[in-house]
């Protein structure tokens, strides 16, 4: 073949020029964060995290004499300080396992009504006109900023009032109050997110407003309903305060018949540790049992 004037053959490709990139300091750090040092960093970060629960199980699990002796780690050298006979005692006291059922009785239904009830309103301030919707959904975010400790006094007396305070009534009211304006903030946000043309299409096939929610709504919104249940769930089930002051010795929950404990019988450990550790056990039950829900709630609308 013959050569050009630049003295190239002609047909013949240039060469490729290899362009050596210098990886930035940046770049190196981000791909090594994928790797698997950082991966066998987080497991243990996750079991140092672990580590006060499976020492309260362990201390559970040991003599009273053994737990004021040593620390729960001496299991491990010595297995037979194994027993079941502290969860046989904390079966047999009735304070305790009433305890128990007053913290089901109350945080069943103080979830499942804020679900339902925040359900029904973040999508009627999400889709529905009616007058002073946008002021309403305004007044309803502000609730979120008043803390709970002012409310204690006023609510009490109210409560007072009506024969409902020291009940699992009146603490089921007050968790629920509460709880509602995150409910309506979170849901109203997500179901406001579901394409318009998807509501119509349902509308034009006849579907009213509750057959509208419950077929449409309510299953796109249950990562979204997932996430809300579990926080109300927590929150009610961990919570200290508002028990200590709306119940009695009839309704007290769990957290404050351990609290009890401890102020009458500082030595009755072999209640306290495992009433604590059955305490903390149920809401990570609860959590790792819907964690993929939870997860999908959270990062909902993080992404288009």
């Amino acid at each position: 073949m013959s050569a050009d004037a630049g003295g190239l053959t002609k047909g013949t490709p240039e060469p490729l020029t290899t362009v050596n990139v210098k990886e930035s300091l940046g770049a190196r750090l981000a791909s090594g964060v994928s790797g698997g040092l950082v991966r066998v960093f987080l497991i243990v970060v996750g079991l140092f995290w672990l580590v006060p629960t499976i020492g309260l199980l362990l201390s559970s699990l040991r003599p009273p004499e053994e737990m004021t002796a040593s620390g729960w780690w001496e299991v491990f050298s010595k297995p037979s300080q194994l027993t079941f006979d502290s969860y046989d005692k904390l079966l047999s006291n009735s304070d305790i396992t009433d305890s128990i059922l007053n913290t089901v009785l109350i945080t069943v239904p103080a979830t499942v009504l804020v679900v339902v009830i925040g359900s029904l309103a973040g999508y009627a301030f999400a889709w529905m006109e009616f007058p002073g919707r946008d002021w309403w959904f305004l007044g309803v975010v502000g609730l979120l900023v008043v803390p709970v400790q002012v409310a204690l006094i006023p609510i009490a007396e109210l409560f007072g009032n009506i024969g409902i305070f020291g009940s699992l009534i009146g603490v089921v009211l007050f968790h629920v109050g509460f709880g509602l304006p995150f409910a309506v903030f979170l849901l109203r946000n997500f179901f406001a997110e579901i394409p318009r043309e998807l509501l119509e299409a349902a509308r034009l096939d006849g579907a009213g407003e509750l057959r509208l929610f419950f077929r449409v709504v309510m299953p796109l919104g249950g990562p979204a309903i997932a996430a809300l249940g579990i926080f109300q769930f927590l929150w009610v089930w961990n919570d200290m305060l508002v028990a200590l002051i709306f119940t009695d010795s009839g309704s007290q929950p769990i957290t404050v018949a351990l609290q009890t404990q401890v102020r009458q019988f500082g030595n009755n450990i072999d209640i306290l540790a495992p009433g604590a550790f059955i305490s903390m056990v149920i809401p990570l039950v609860v959590f790792f049992a819907f964690q993929r829900q939870f997860v999908s709630g959270v990062m909902a609308g993080a992404v288009k």
